[in-house]
């Protein structure tokens, strides 16, 4: 037995004697019971000290295990919950009409969106340049959380011209929807004009919302939708939890 191992279970014996490091056959053990359900997408695997006492081994043989399902991308650890069983990263289309509800539901996963807080401010010299306005025009601006099957995926901070937009706060707020919140205020369609996507690290904030650690990578973009007469709407800067999303961009 190697001296790092606790104890020799009836299940630990049947995974030794071909060479193959005990720490991946492990692994291997819980990637099955993921495959076939014991452990479900959204739920807690096991700790590791239940891990470690279930095959007899130390907590650093278990964390070797759990380390490389999580590199595969089969789960993830979230501030005060464990290690969770993730789902497959959801493809996030990049195109004129790029709609969070219509992406998630099409990929049977359920959307929400959630208004995390709201103001009335004047515009700065960026967002009035994006929103085609003046410097100083009043604008709303929204910072919003959007989960599937209420894993969180991204937290946006968006703009929107407010003279246009009467109520637009509480649309959102009823429907976590901006599309929706939109044709309530009368704007039945909107385009994507162009979408910046680039990389940084979560700050405490954004890790908070998203249940990572600070510090994960994040994919970032910066995007402008317009009306159906391409006046701008909507100037949003949204922070993707990287291993939950896969931008793809459609041409």
């Amino acid at each position: 037995m190697n001296s790092n191992d606790i104890s020799m279970t009836d299940e630990t014996a049947a995974l030794r004697g071909d060479g193959i490091a005990l720490w991946r056959r492990i692994g291997d053990a819980l990637r099955r019971e993921i495959a076939d359900g014991t452990h479900r997408t959204g739920q807690r695997i096991p700790s590791e000290a239940a891990l470690a006492g279930r095959f007899g081994v130390n907590r650093h043989t278990v964390r070797q295990a759990v380390a490389a399902l999580a590199q595969d991308g089969l789960v993830r650890t979230e501030q005060g919950r464990g290690t969770i069983v993730t789902a497959k990263p959801i493809d996030y289309p990049i195109g004129p009409r790029t709609r969070f509800s219509e992406i998630v539901s099409k990929q049977a996963r359920a959307p929400s969106g959630r208004l995390i807080s709201a103001s009335e401010a004047e515009a700065d010299v960026e967002v009035a340049a994006a929103l085609g306005l003046s410097r100083g025009d009043r604008v709303l601006r929204l910072e919003t959380l959007s989960a599937a099957d209420g894993v969180p995926l991204n937290v946006a901070t968006s703009w929107f011209p407010a003279d246009r937009l009467p109520g637009f706060v509480a649309h959102y707020a009823e429907t976590g929807s901006i599309t929706k919140a939109l044709e309530r205020c009368g704007i039945a369609d909107y385009h994507r004009r162009e979408t910046r996507v680039t990389a940084r690290i979560a700050n405490p904030e954004d890790a908070l919302a998203l249940k990572i650690e600070p510090g994960s990578p994040l994919i970032a973009t910066e995007s402008v939708n317009t009306d159906p007469d391409g006046r701008p709407i909507q100037y949003s800067l949204a922070r993707f939890a990287a291993d939950r999303v896969q931008i793809v961009v459609q041409s």
